[in-house]
């Protein structure tokens, strides 16, 4: 039980979906209540990821993959079930989350390895390598609501893996930017692969989830279908 870094014990997440009304039913319906349904993103899902696997996740679009990576981060918390996440999260989920678009490269740097639990003095000491890494040296001092979503990607990469993660969640943002550097992405995470960082990856690459991951949970419409190999699960949503 201990090597066991996060748990899901039947965990469910049901959201709020509004109805949108035209303006002469608002008026007409005025003194109504809002009108909601329940959504339910995910339905009694159940894993568990050892200390320093490769976890892979994937499914079609709107099947509840990214709802499972923000309640390992703590952005959102299930409805009922258990999550339990034991160790620093590093979590690379929504382009561009926890940057300031008024702010340069520079000053989100360390505001958002603040957010991720980085004092200042650490920062200092690796903010050479965090630029370096993103090949960003000549914008970085340029306010990012400039930047190309391939550029939100380089920064916000660059500055997770520089924190020590004991878990990198990674939602297909290396989908976004050019070839090189994703290549460059994939490396450093074999690399943190080999020093026993747990990572739990999401991507539509059937052949890195292959190469990459160590298991793989296949979910469809909010419910996990399959836990087990790399190549049974592939097979299994191709």
């Amino acid at each position: 039980m201990e090597r066991l870094i996060i748990e899901f014990k039947n965990v469910n997440k049901k959201f709020k979906k509004g109805t949108k009304l035209l303006l002469k039913e608002a008026l007409l319906d005025i003194l109504k209540p809002a009108q909601t349904e329940d959504f339910y993103a995910l339905r009694n899902v159940s894993f568990s990821v050892s200390r320093g696997e490769s976890f892979g996740i994937i499914g079609p679009n709107g099947s509840g993959k990214s709802t499972v990576l923000k309640l390992i981060a703590g952005v959102i918390i299930s409805t009922s079930g258990s999550v339990n996440v034991r160790g620093n999260v590093a979590p690379l989920i929504e382009l561009g989350a926890g940057f300031h678009p008024e702010l340069t490269g520079r000053e989100n740097i360390y505001l958002n390895a603040t957010i991720l639990g980085i004092t200042k003095k650490e920062v200092d000491k690796k903010y050479d390598q965090i630029v370096d890494f993103s090949e960003l040296k000549e914008f970085i001092d340029t306010p990012v609501k400039h930047y190309s979503s391939g550029m939100y990607m380089r920064l916000g990469f660059s500055v997770a893996i520089h924190t020590s993660p004991d878990i990198l969640l990674v939602d297909e943002i290396l989908a976004v930017g050019d070839s090189k550097f994703q290549k460059k992405c994939m490396r450093r995470m074999n690399d943190f692969k080999k020093q026993g960082v747990t990572v739990v990856f999401i991507t539509h690459d059937m052949e890195v989830i292959k190469s990459f991951c160590d298991r793989v949970m296949v979910i469809a419409n909010g419910e996990a279908s399959f836990i087990g190999s790399p190549k049974k699960a592939a097979e299994l949503y191709e």
